[in-house]
């Protein structure tokens, strides 16, 4: 929830004045973006700093830290380039393709380091989904998102 969260709460805080979208504006073959004007490079590394600093909080190095920001930030750019591909404007709702790889692909990657079963990946996975769902609406109701997702 951390890596997700925090490049919303980033762009609310410091608004558009430091953020520059990771893709630079490039367009895929399709004619349409990379990934789109909301994946910001200041978000990521955010992202990555803050679960980097936070997992010792919660018992974890901060090496695995690292590695879940950046794995579920590459989740959420995989997600954003997916719907561009299906011509889905940046900042749309997917159900499902908006919360699972980002919480999927740092679970497997660090499946090994955590030891995790494949019931607690998918268990986490779920509880992922919604938890990303509720504090998505917490966020449109306190105006740090523009629609929930």
């Amino acid at each position: 929830m951390l890596a997700n969260g925090t490049p919303v709460i980033a762009r609310a805080i410091l608004r558009d004045s430091f953020f520059r979208p990771v893709d630079g504006g490039f367009r895929f073959i399709d004619g349409q973006p990379l990934f789109g004007p909301s994946k910001t490079i200041h978000g990521i590394v955010l992202s990555v700093l803050v679960t980097s600093l936070c997992a010792p909080l919660i018992g974890l190095e901060w090496k695995i830290g690292a590695v879940m920001g950046s794995v579920a930030m590459a989740g959420d750019l995989f997600s954003s380039f997916v719907k561009r591909r299906f011509h889905l404007p940046s900042g749309s709702r997917a159900t499902g393709l908006d919360q699972i790889p980002e919480s999927l692909f740092p679970l497997l990657v660090c499946s090994n380091s955590l030891s995790l079963t494949a019931l607690e990946i998918a268990v986490t996975v779920v509880i992922f989904f919604i938890g990303a769902v509720l504090v998505s609406r917490l966020f449109f109701k306190f105006d740090l998102r523009d629609r929930p997702n």
